[in-house]
Parts: structure tokens; C-alpha cells; sequence
């Protein structure tokens, strides 16, 4: 189910450059990595932990459902039509 769900928002072809996708890696294991220290806020951690691993997700196949979303799915093509 997990895998299904994962194919279907990263699922396609790449919209990010090597170089968005090479940022968006290391930065999403980054901020992970620091959600895996110990804090006094929990909440802090899992905002860190889930923040670092959708950048991360994102960055591994080059996928990103929200530039999709925005660039490629209408906002960009609304905003452009009424212009």
C-alpha cells in the first residue's frame, strides 16, 4: 500500500534539476538527521523528521508533486493565461 501510494505522488517523469534534486537530498537527510536528536519539544522532532524526509523523497527521483502541481497542473498556465 505504502509503495502504491509513493508511486502515485512521486511516480512520472523528473521535474527537478540534478541540482534542485541534489539540494533537496541533502538538505531533507539533513533536517532528518537533527529530528533524531533529542529535544524537549517532541513535536519539534517529528516536524523536523517528516519535513526532512519529504524533501528527501523528493529529491531521490526527482519528482516533486507540488512544483507539479503549481507549474505543470494549472496555476502557472492560469496565471499565465490571464495575463
Amino acid at each position: 500500500m505504502a509503495e502504491a501510494l509513493t508511486e502515485r505522488v512521486f511516480g512520472g517523469e523528473p521535474n527537478l534539476s540534478w541540482t534542485e534534486r541534489g539540494v533537496s537530498l541533502a538538505l531533507g537527510l539533513g533536517i532528518a538527521a537533527a529530528g533524531v536528536q533529542p529535544r524537549p519539544n517532541p513535536l519539534l522532532s517529528v516536524l523536523a523528521l517528516l519535513g526532512g524526509a519529504y524533501l528527501a523523497l523528493r529529491g531521490a527521483p526527482g519528482r516533486c508533486p507540488i512544483k507539479a502541481a503549481l507549474v505543470e497542473g494549472g496555476l502557472h498556465r492560469q496565471l499565465a493565461h490571464r495575463g
